[in-house]
């Protein structure tokens, strides 16, 4: 049984369902172990199918869960029920609140009693939070249950380094999860980092992915493609020497991609 998140996992955001199931399939055979889904992502179906088709003992997998705003207790359990019916694979290893509630309209104190609710009726095994800032995470970790919060799941990347929020989720001993790694594709024309990609004989991909696991952040990456899969799985192997982190460091324009309007103020 995994029991802490794999460092290296697949995302599935914006994959069409048709091509999850396979993309999920070939990940797993190659060696991830690490799945991120959600309900808002319409695959959860053919993200369990994938799983199922692997061949990979389920127990060797870490399922992520995430949602959009059924935070209340009531809404929370039938969300998660749905979800455990259309992945199909079992227990869901880890739920992720995937905004904070709006102005706070539903206590995270509420949130969390439902997620340990959750827990004792088999539907998963352990919760975090995406998208909070400091100020929320704080509270959280302070409410009833708190200290089981994992994971905080945010924007991390070379353009948005984000390194206040990530200093401070590590300083209070959760997890950070990096999603959108590549800028939504900025990393893979960006001259500082093609430069250290061809000084390494790597790919730009490869490169980003490496300076986030030099950070101590679990990293998120989305491909269908099982020879691009096979790549970026691959940015494990490289080490980054300080000149490289120095260089990408100084990418950072601390600009957004995902800033919704119920985003939290950051």
């Amino acid at each position: 049984m995994v029991e802490t998140i794999p460092s290296f996992g697949l995302g599935t955001f914006r994959v069409d369902a048709e091509k999850t199931a396979n993309a999920v399939e070939s990940a797993l055979q190659l060696g991830y172990r690490h799945i991120d889904t959600a309900q808002f992502y319409n695959n959860e179906a053919a993200v369990g199918k994938g799983v199922r088709d692997s061949g990979i003992a389920r127990d060797d997998i870490w399922v992520t869960k995430v949602w959009w705003d059924r935070l209340a207790r009531d809404k929370l359990i039938a969300s998660l029920k749905d979800s455990h019916a259309k992945l199909d694979i079992g227990t869901i290893d880890l739920a992720l609140v995937h905004w904070p509630s709006p102005d706070g309209a539903v206590p995270i104190a509420e949130t969390l009693a439902a997620m340990q609710e959750a827990q004792k009726l088999g539907l998963i095994r352990h919760y975090g939070v995406s998208n909070f800032t400091a100020r929320l995470l704080e509270e959280a970790l302070e409410a009833p249950g708190g200290r089981e919060i994992v994971t905080n799941q945010i924007e991390v990347s070379p353009f948005l380094a984000n390194r206040a929020l990530v200093d401070a989720t590590q300083r209070l001993g959760v997890k950070v999860t990096a999603y959108m790694p590549l800028g939504e594709g900025r990393a893979h024309n960006d001259p500082t980092i093609k430069a250290i990609a061809a000084k390494h004989g790597a790919t730009p991909a490869q490169v980003t992915f490496a300076w986030l696991l030099s950070r101590g952040i679990v990293v998120l990456s989305a491909s269908t493609n099982a020879q691009h899969q096979q790549s970026n799985w691959d940015a494990q192997k490289l080490k980054l020497d300080a000149d490289d982190i120095a260089k990408i460091d100084t990418l950072d324009e601390g600009k957004r991609n995902a800033n919704p309007s119920f985003a939290p103020k950051w």
